[in-house]
C-alpha cells in the first residue's frame, strides 16, 4: 500500500456525499435573474400561489416537497422557468461516477443502542442549558419563522412552549429518532454501501481489503 493516497470523506450530510459519489444532479444552474422573480412573486402572492404553479407544472415533485419547504419549492419553480421543463426530468445518476473508486461504508448501531444514545444526548442538551439558550435567542429577537429555530431541538420549544420541559423532551427525542431513521434510509441508497460497527478494526480491514484485494 506503499505510495498509495486513499482520501477520506466523512460526514452526516447525505447529499455532499450523494452528490460527490453520483455526481451533481444534471439540473441546470440558478439564473440569478429567474430566482429573483420568483422570490417577488413568493413576497406578493404567498406559498399557496406557488405551490398551484409548481402543481400544475410538476406534480411529481409538487408531492414529493412538503408544504413548508419553501427552499426546494423555489428551487424547483426556478427550473421550470429557466428550462422550461419540470424537476422531475432532470433525473440524477444511480451510479458512481466514473475516473473514481469509491469504498462506500456506513456505520450502524443495534436499533436499542441507538435508541439510548439519542436518550442520552437530548437529556445531555437539557443538562448542558438549552432550555435557557432557548429563552436567550427568543429575548434576542428570534421567533419561530426564523430558520434556524425550526431545527430539532429549537422548534419544539416553540410547538410546545405551554406543554412543560418535560414535553418539550420527549418530542425532541422522537423527532431526532425519526431523523436518525430518515438518515439511514438515506444513506442506504447510496450504492455499493458496505455497513460496519463503529469499531476501529472494522474500519481498518475494510479499508485493507480495498487496497489490497482491488485493481
Amino acid at each position: 500500500m506503499r505510495g498509495r493516497v486513499l482520501p477520506i470523506i466523512s460526514g452526516g450530510t447525505g447529499f455532499y456525499l450523494k452528490n460527490f459519489i453520483l455526481g451533481p444532479p444534471p439540473a441546470p444552474p440558478s439564473d440569478p435573474a429567474v430566482r429573483k422573480q420568483v422570490q417577488e412573486d413568493l413576497q406578493r402572492f404567498g406559498i399557496s400561489a406557488l405551490r398551484e404553479e409548481l402543481l400544475k407544472a410538476d406534480p411529481e415533485s409538487s408531492a414529493r416537497i412538503a408544504y413548508n419547504d419553501v427552499y426546494r419549492l423555489t428551487r424547483a419553480l426556478e427550473i421550470i422557468r429557466a428550462s422550461g421543463k419540470p424537476l422531475s426530468a432532470f433525473a440524477p445518476s444511480d451510479s458512481p461516477r466514473p475516473g473514481y473508486r469509491f469504498l462506500v461504508l456506513g456505520v450502524e448501531r443495534p436499533r436499542e443502542e441507538l435508541r439510548q444514545r439519542i436518550e442520552h444526548r437530548v437529556k445531555a442538551m437539557f443538562a448542558a442549558g438549552l432550555p435557557a439558550e432557548v429563552a436567550r435567542l427568543r429575548q434576542m429577537g428570534y421567533s419561530a419563522d426564523c430558520p434556524g429555530m425550526q431545527a430539532i431541538g429549537y422548534r419544539e420549544f416553540f410547538e410546545l412552549e405551554s406543554s412543560g420541559l418535560d414535553a418539550i423532551n420527549a418530542a425532541i427525542t422522537l423527532h431526532t429518532r425519526q431523523y436518525a431513521k430518515r438518515q439511514m434510509t438515506f444513506f442506504r441508497s447510496l450504492p455499493g454501501i458496505q455497513w460496519i460497527q463503529p469499531e476501529a478494526s472494522q474500519l481498518a480491514r475494510k479499508i485493507r481489503d480495498f487496497l489490497v484485494f482491488r485493481p
